[in-house]
């Protein structure tokens, strides 16, 4: 899957307590971790959503630009 028009990559970092599940699965090493919350280069990331099943929290999703 490549990404996709006019939606962004999103952490919710209401629910993100920063284990680093995402970061481990990321193949193109866009996520990265500070003061304990994922982050994520949203430019560079390519929308596979290999990260989005492994969070325990559901901090992770892929959004229409204009819902955020």
């Amino acid at each position: 899957m490549g990404r996709v028009p006019n939606h962004l990559f999103v952490v919710d970092d209401d629910k993100c307590f920063g284990c680093g599940a995402c970061i481990a699965l990321c193949p193109v090493n866009v996520l990265d971790l500070h003061n304990r919350l994922a982050v994520v280069d949203e430019k560079n990331c390519t929308h596979c959503e290999l990260c989005i099943p492994s969070c325990p929290v559901f901090a992770l999703d892929i959004l229409p630009e204009n819902s955020i």
